[in-house]
């Protein structure tokens, strides 16, 4: 693992953000920013996948379901080269490639089209139940944000992961502790979700989600965790790298105005 290199990428992953979110003039950077770290990850260091070669068969898959956050997944791809970058500040723009959830049909590099909650999540099931009656070595990745995990149609998925055996689908929870309502614990308490989902089957690693060495730990376990899923519970700062946009409720589906997006991307190092 270059750490130096992995902190560059989520720099530049944060920068982008912002970026395509102001020049939309819509969006959701908080869930975004948070989520970072995770996505550098998977995406320049884990994933076996080929940015030339989107549809290749024997590629990971990774599932954005809390779609909202799609500037992230654009973000990533973008940098990872799917498609030009310029692509990202044309964000939710008619026509445009990159709408305001992702489209599996028009995006390289998007495996599902999510934006109902619980439903990407629902098909990463299906793609691991997929992989293990073809016999293939891929492995399903989804990311979850923990507001979403109050819909019931995630825990019928979770007791399917676990009741088929899918150790090759590993989740994601994103837990920043923030809805578009507000504190999770306040809208609707998803706590002990530790115990939720270990009641349910499946294999529980709970890590700092913006740390490399936790993160990447915790995909080993996962790798090595036989006959049955595994999620990783990331605690996150919503809004993390931004100082008047970390741990605010207000910044889930905000876009920054110029002021804004100029003292953000001051912070990130860049410029609009």
């Amino acid at each position: 693992m270059d750490q130096k290199r992995l902190n560059e990428t989520a720099l530049e992953i944060r920068r982008s953000i912002i970026r395509s979110v102001y020049a939309a003039g819509s969006g959701h950077p908080g869930g975004s920013l948070s989520a970072v770290e995770i996505m550098t990850a998977l995406y320049f260091e884990k994933m076996k996948i080929d940015p030339k070669n989107p549809k290749w068969e024997e590629r990971d898959r990774f599932i954005l379901s809390k779609g909202h956050a799609a500037p992230v997944l654009y973000a990533a791809l973008a940098e990872k080269g799917f498609f030009p970058k310029e692509e990202l500040l044309k964000l939710r723009h008619v026509d445009a490639m990159l709408q305001g959830h992702p489209d599996m049909k028009g995006t390289p590099g998007v495996e599902m089209s999510t934006g109902s909650l619980g439903q990407g999540f629902s098909t990463s099931i299906g793609m691991a139940l997929g992989a293990k009656l073809d016999q293939r070595s891929n492995r399903i990745y989804v990311l979850l944000g923990d507001g979403e995990v109050q819909e019931g149609i995630v825990w019928e998925a979770a007791m399917a992961a676990a009741h088929y055996q899918l150790d090759n689908l590993t989740a994601f929870m994103d837990y920043n502790g923030l809805q578009i309502d507000g504190n999770t614990d306040e809208v609707m308490n998803i706590n002990p979700i530790t115990d939720k989902w270990k009641s349910f089957g499946w294999n529980v690693v709970a890590i700092d989600g913006h740390d490399y060495d936790q993160i990447f730990d915790a995909l080993e376990k996962a790798e090595s965790t036989k006959n049955q899923p595994t999620v990783i519970i990331a605690k996150t700062v919503k809004g993390k790298g931004v100082s008047f946009m970390e741990n605010q409720a207000g910044w889930h589906g905000n876009a920054p105005k110029k002021e804004e997006a100029e003292k953000a991307l001051e912070e990130l190092g860049g410029v609009l």
